[in-house]
């Protein structure tokens, strides 16, 4: 299956495991902090190729790692508007600058041009990142990073290779990182998103404990942004350069951070850039024991 094969990176996450980091779990013992990553949403600017959401969420990210805060961060497609080279070459050097390893996937913006320009500049970004999907092993998560074959669909081949790589990991928790989750999930953009059937085969996976995807630049302040349908998690990553849901009134770049405790215990934060608290209004707690 061309560009579709499993690109395992496990050991070199291990080296960027923090040495600080802990909560107070319920009964008052210490919840060390297992895995901690950022997520970059989708940029694409139009029409100019400008990407200072893209940058500032770049340097707060670094700030963030400095106090060891940070593993590694991930990118949920849709970086370059049509996959042009003007906007791959305009924010290659934000990407460059993250001070931890960054791993993206395609979205439909990149389906614009070939896989090859993406892969070629995802290589500039990381060079560990190879193919267009892949997985990674960070802490007691296993991350399946899907990126579509077109658009935002999958066909069913890639179904397949998402199906092999959940059970495959069973039973580590999964997190499924696309750039679209199924039609229905978000019911502020209800008719967008992932149209294969076969793909609700993936969510009865009962180690998929998270979907985490962009493509609908959804205004945080003014949707339904996190939610759980059965036993899966759906965490929505907004855009940075560009709010369409519910409409393009009002722009705010934001990025979120995942936190996985020694007790199972996830917690997600969203951050404003520019701004070093997170937001507590936008706060999403889970477990993966559950």
């Amino acid at each position: 299956m061309a560009n579709r094969f499993l690109a395992r990176v496990a050991a070199t996450l291990l080296a960027f495991l923090p040495a600080t980091g802990a909560a107070f779990a319920q009964d008052g013992a210490i919840d060390s902090v297992s895995v901690r990553f950022a997520v970059l949403g989708d940029a694409e600017p139009k029409p100019c190729a400008l990407f200072p959401g893209v940058e500032a969420a770049v340097r707060d990210v670094n700030a963030l790692a400095e106090t060891g805060q940070i593993d590694f961060v991930l990118g949920v497609g849709d970086l370059a508007h049509k996959g042009t080279e003007i906007q791959y070459e305009n924010v290659t050097p934000a990407l460059q600058s993250l001070t931890r390893p960054f791993y993206p996937i395609m979205g439909n913006e990149e389906h614009g041009d070939t896989v090859e320009r993406y892969l070629e500049f995802a290589g500039q970004w990381n060079p560990d990142v190879t193919e267009v999907s892949y997985t990674l092993e960070a802490g007691p998560l296993t991350l399946v990073m899907a990126s579509p074959d077109f658009s935002r669909q999958f066909n069913d081949e890639s179904i397949d290779w998402i199906l092999e790589q959940v059970r495959g990991a069973a039973p580590r928790p999964v997190f499924l990182v696309v750039h679209a989750a199924q039609m229905g999930v978000y019911p502020d953009s209800p008719d967008k998103g992932v149209e294969n059937p076969r793909f609700l085969e993936i969510v009865a996976e009962p180690n998929l404990a998270a979907v985490i995807s962009g493509d609908l630049h959804m205004d945080m302040d003014r949707v339904v942004h996190s939610r759980q349908i059965e036993h899966v998690h759906y965490l929505h990553i907004p855009g940075l350069e560009r709010t369409k849901v519910p409409d393009e009134t009002s722009h705010t770049p934001m990025f979120r951070v995942f936190t996985v405790f020694d007790s199972g215990e996830v917690q997600v934060d969203t951050f404003e850039t520019g701004n070093p608290e997170s937001l507590a209004r936008h706060e999403y707690r889970f477990s993966l024991l559950q």
